[in-house]
C-alpha cells in the first residue's frame, strides 16, 4: 500500500511525539514516522519508495510487498479480513507491474477467538488467492492475551515476477501525462464505517476489495508504457496522488466532474462529514501514462464489468514543486492537500 515506507514529508518528529497520532496511517504524520523512525535506520537504499520493492535477483526481476492487516470488522459487506489481505497483497505487486506468484501468511491471535470464525478466515483467504492465481506457501501463528488483539491480525508477504523493462514509479511521471483510475472511489472505507457504526443506507455498500492484477497485465500486454501506478487504499486518491505529485515535483490538476464516486458513497461521505478523496478503496488504482495513450489505457481499463466505471481524472503541469489541485465543478479551483491524520483509522 502506498504508505509502506512512503515518501518524505517535512517537520520531523521529536521525542514528545507520539505513535497513537499517526494511528492508521495515510496521513502526514505516518509519513513523518515513516521518514524520520524507520527508514532512517532501517535503511531503503535511496532508491524510490513504492507499493513494493523491485529487485534484481541472479538477471531475473521480482517485486517484494510486506503488509498487516487490522481491519476492524473483521467480517464486512463485499468481504473480510482473509480476502482482504490477499486482495492487498498482489495489488501492491501489481503496482511495479509484477505477476503475483506466491504469499506468506503470519496470524496473530487473539485467545478465545472463535476457530469457526478462523476457519471461515482462511476459507477466503484460501479462495481469494486461488482466484488471483497465487500459491501461499508458508506462515506463521502467534496467539495473544484476550482482550490485547481484537480476534485477528492478519500479516503477508509476497513475490511476484516483473517480465516488462519500464520504469514504473513516481520518478517517472512528466508534464503532459494524463491519470486515470480504474473505477469509482471511496466503496471499501464507507462499507467498513457502516458496518462499524452499524449505519443504514437506502442500499448496502459493498466493499470494492478484489484484485487489480489483470488490469494492469492488459494495459502491459496492449503495449502501454505505464509511467505509474498506485492503489488508493489508506488515505484513498487524494494521499496516492500527493504522494506521486511530491516525488515527481509536478502539479496534478484535477477534474472534479470526472472522478467517479457513487451516489450512495457520496451521499454517506456527506452525511458523516467524510470528502470521497480520501476515502480507502481496495480494488482501485490510479495509472499516469503519456496524453497520446490515455484513450487506449480507457479503452483497456473498461474491457471488462470491473473497469466500467474507469476515468480520465486529471493531468500533470509542469511546476517548481510537488502539488495537487482539483477544478471543480463551479470552475474554482482547490488545493488537495495530504491528511494531517487519518481519516477512517482500521479499514484495512
Amino acid at each position: 500500500m502506498a504508505d509502506e515506507f512512503a515518501m518524505s514529508c517535512p517537520t520531523p518528529l521529536n521525542a514528545h511525539d507520539r505513535v497513537m497520532m499517526a494511528h492508521g496511517g495515510g496521513g502526514v504524520l505516518m509519513h513523518r514516522l515513516i521518514e524520520d523512525v524507520f527508514l532512517s535506520r532501517l535503511g531503503g537504499g535511496g532508491a524510490e519508495q513504492h507499493d513494493s520493492a523491485v529487485l534484481d535477483v541472479a538477471g531475473v526481476r521480482l517485486a517484494f510487498t510486506t503488509d498487516s492487516f487490522v481491519v476492524k470488522p473483521i467480517f464486512f459487506p463485499g468481504g473480510d479480513i482473509g480476502s482482504l489481505a490477499v486482495h492487498g497483497t498482489v495489488n501492491d505487486l501489481a503496482m511495479s507491474g509484477a505477476k503475483p506468484l506466491y504469499l506468506s501468511a503470519g496470524f496473530v491471535l487473539e485467545e478465545g477467538f472463535a476457530i469457526s470464525e478462523l476457519e471461515r478466515v482462511t476459507a477466503s483467504m484460501s479462495a481469494a488467492a486461488e482466484a488471483v492465481g497465487v500459491k501461499i506457501v508458508t506462515g506463521d501463528t502467534k496467539v495473544v492475551d484476550r482482550g490485547k488483539g481484537d480476534g485477528v491480525y492478519i500479516n503477508t508477504a509476497g513475490i511476484g515476477l516483473v517480465e516488462h523493462d519500464l520504469k514504473i514509479g513516481a520518478k517517472s511521471v512528466e508534464p503532459g501525462d494524463v491519470v486515470l483510475v480504474n473505477g469509482d472511489i471511496g466503496r471499501h472505507g464507507m462499507a467498513i464505517m457502516a458496518k462499524r457504526e452499524g449505519l443504514a443506507f437506502e442500499t448496502t455498500i459493498e466493499s470494492d476489495s478484489a484484485p487489480v492484477w489483470d488490469a494492469v497485465s492488459r494495459l502491459l500486454d496492449a503495449g502501454i508504457a505505464v509511467h505509474c501506478l498506485r492503489d488508493l487504499t489508506r488515505g484513498g486518491l487524494a494521499s496516492a496522488l500527493n504522494e506521486v505529485a511530491d516525488a515527481a515535483g509536478v502539479h496534478i490538476e484535477l477534474e472534479e466532474r470526472d472522478v467517479p464516486v457513487r451516489n450512495d458513497v457520496r451521499s454517506g461521505c456527506e452525511l458523516l462529514g467524510f470528502d470521497p478523496l480520501y476515502v480507502a478503496c481496495e480494488g482501485r488504482f490510479m495509472v499516469v501514462v503519456s496524453a497520446g495513450e490515455a484513450d487506449q489505457a480507457l479503452s483497456v481499463l473498461r474491457g471488462d464489468d470491473d473497469g466500467s466505471g474507469a476515468a480520465i481524472i486529471g493531468a500533470v503541469r509542469e511546476a517548481s514543486r510537488g502539488m495537487v489541485t482539483m477544478r471543480t465543478s463551479i470552475g474554482s479551483s482547490r488545493v488537495v492537500d495530504m491528511l494531517s491524520g487519518e481519516q477512517l483509522p482500521r479499514i484495512c
